[in-house]
This record gives C-alpha cells, sequence and structure tokens, in this order.
C-alpha cells in the first residue's frame, strides 16, 4: 500500500528545517532516524521533494512538537478555547473536529486560564464553571493564582470562582442526582476554601472599583463611556467586588453548570 503524501513541500521542508536547527541536529542524524541519506533529507529541506506522512509523525513525536505545527492556517482562537472548554467538561459547548489541540489546552487550567484571558463570549466565559467543577482535584488553584497575578489579571480568576461558588450553592439548594450532588459539595469544598485565603490586590480592586466605576473591563463590546458605565451600572455586587466591570451575572454561571449537566442525562 502507498504510504500518502502531503502537500506543500516547500513549506514543510522549512519548518522541518527550522525545528532540526532549533534542536541542534544535523542533517546526518535527523537523515539516520528517517531512513533517508543526507542529500535526499537535503533537497526535502529545500522543498524538492515530499516527506511522508510517517516521517512527519516521526519528527513530531521525536521533538515533542504540537499536532499543528505543519499547519499553514492556524485554528482561530476562539475555535480552540471553545473546543478546549468542551473537552475539559463544558459539555454544552460544542468542540469543533476541525480544531486540533496545541499545547496552550494541553490541561483544565490551561483551557480556563485562556478562557478567562481571551475569550470573547460570555458563552466561553462562562463555561469555566462546568470546566473548574469536573477538574477541582486536578487543577492546582494556588499555582493557577500565580499565573493570573504574574499577568496582573488576579482579580479575574477569583472572580470567575466566586461565580462558580456561588452558583455550585444555587444549584445544591434544589434537588440533584445523587453523584452530582456529591461533585458539587466537592467542588464547593475546595473552592470555599480557597476564597477564604488572603488575595493580594482585591481589596485595592474593590476600592478603585468605587472610585472610578471601573478597573477590569471583561465584555469585549465595551467600547465608549456610555457603555462602560451602562456595563458597571448593571455589573453584580460579586463583579464590584472583584473590580471587574462585566455584564454577565452569576445566573450565567448557573445555566453554564446546568447545561453542562443536562449534557450527561
Amino acid at each position: 500500500m502507498a504510504i500518502k503524501r502531503l502537500r506543500r513541500p516547500r513549506f514543510i521542508g522549512e519548518r522541518i528545517r527550522a525545528l532540526r536547527v532549533e534542536r541542534r541536529w544535523t542533517q546526518k542524524r535527523l537523515a539516520k532516524l528517517l531512513g533517508i541519506s543526507q542529500n535526499y533529507l537535503s533537497e526535502l529541506e529545500r522543498g524538492q521533494g515530499f516527506f511522508t506522512a510517517d516521517h512527519l509523525l516521526l519528527i513530531l513525536k521525536t521533538f515533542n512538537a504540537p499536532i499543528d505545527y505543519f499547519s499553514q492556517e492556524k485554528p482561530k482562537r476562539q475555535d480552540q478555547i471553545q473546543s478546549a472548554l468542551a473537552r475539559f467538561g463544558a459539555t454544552h459547548l460544542r468542540e469543533s473536529a476541525e480544531t486540533l489541540p496545541t499545547q496552550a489546552f494541553k490541561d483544565a487550567a490551561n483551557a480556563v486560564r485562556e478562557a478567562l484571558v481571551s475569550a470573547e463570549s460570555s458563552r466561553q466565559i462562562t463555561a469555566v464553571a462546568p470546566v473548574i467543577v469536573e477538574n477541582i482535584d486536578r487543577v492546582n488553584l494556588k499555582k493557577l493564582r500565580a499565573q493570573f497575578l504574574e499577568i496582573g489579571l488576579g482579580q479575574r480568576l477569583g472572580w470567575a470562582l466566586e461565580n462558580t461558588l456561588k452558583a455550585l450553592q444555587r444549584e445544591l439548594s434544589r434537588p440533584l442526582p445523587h453523584e452530582w450532588t456529591l461533585k458539587y459539595r466537592r467542588a464547593e469544598l475546595i473552592l470555599k476554601s480557597f476564597l477564604s485565603l488572603p488575595w493580594p490586590g482585591k481589596r485595592h480592586a474593590e476600592i478603585k472599583s468605587a472610585l472610578l466605576g471601573s478597573t477590569d473591563v471583561l465584555d469585549h463590546d465595551i467600547a465608549s463611556g456610555k457603555s462602560l458605565d451602562e456595563a458597571y451600572a448593571e455589573s453584580s455586587a460579586v463583579s464590584k467586588r472583584w473590580g471587574i466591570t462585566t455584564r454577565i451575572q452569576e445566573e450565567d454561571f448557573i445555566q453554564a453548570l446546568r447545561a453542562a449537566r443536562e449534557t450527561h442525562q
């Protein structure tokens, strides 16, 4: 059976040469790994021929490169975020079959971080709630907080965690299947304990928010002073406490938990 060959030989060759040079491999060493001559590898790196699919898979595995390394058309960031959230517990979101996982979304903590930093839709932002609940024993909250504090968005994580906690408590006040009650109780316990710890900058953000009417503007559609004032007026008590200006409410987090839960039933 013939081995399928891939198009765009020059692009592929340039990417492989760049990876080889970056990892300080000689052509002779890589050629030996691939089972071809050094002269033939040199031709392939110049785009004069085709690497086989087996060659590419071996290179990705050897150099621990992401699966989309040879893709010219990078998937849209928002599609990547949504697919990652769906894989890690926000099962109400539709995962794109065309979006390949990348190193930026290798675990649930990364998916939460990317969603809170880069997501543009409230649906993706609130989807961090079921992801956090589903991975509560796998996500290192202290490490995650340190990462958010390092980029100056520590209050945004606290805001998301408190909204998730309040959504859990609201859901636990109504009848739930036993397995979900246990899962929610576990997440509630851990989040409540974590949020009771001192949070650097929280008090300062709250005071600044009260004085200026805005600190961290979360919604991407806020583009004028008028829309900023309107969004701040609509912000919940939790949002103002964390210095976040957003129209997203606790109810939106509740809906995310319910929607994810219903996909399992």
